[in-house]
């Protein structure tokens, strides 16, 4: 089983040594993902909805490129600046996994790259 590295220019471009994700047999690790719009590579400078619906978009964008989707994913890891943004978060997040959502942890750490609020990474599987 070899890897496959997963880069797309409609998520933001990876800013050091890592890439957007690695697919390893039918599993899909992608890379944290912060709210760089892809086109423009700024910082999104809205509100936390907005912030967290462009990570969302960034993710959706690199699952596609693999040719997976948000109900691939197995495993979650959200990282927030502050638990004081959980209950906002946690409800945009509910949009994107509705059915069946996979299994998440999330914490809250000092500082995020870019000193954004809200960072996730996802797991994907298929056969």
């Amino acid at each position: 089983m070899g890897k496959e590295i997963i880069n797309t220019d409609a998520a933001p471009a990876p800013v050091g040594p890592y890439n957007q994700a690695i697919k390893a047999g039918g599993v899909l690790y992608v890379s944290g993902q912060i709210a760089i719009d892809p086109v423009s590579n700024q910082l999104f400078s809205g509100d936390l909805a907005g912030e967290t619906h462009l990570v969302f978009k960034n993710l959706e964008a690199v699952l596609a490129k693999a040719g997976y989707a948000f109900s691939d994913v197995v495993k979650a890891s959200v990282f927030l600046s502050d638990m004081g943004l959980f209950a906002q978060v946690n409800e945009i997040y509910g949009q994107y996994f509705h059915t069946d959502p996979p299994a998440r942890e999330c914490v809250a750490v000092k500082t995020l790259p870019k000193n954004v609020n809200v960072e996730i990474s996802v797991i994907a599987y298929k056969e």
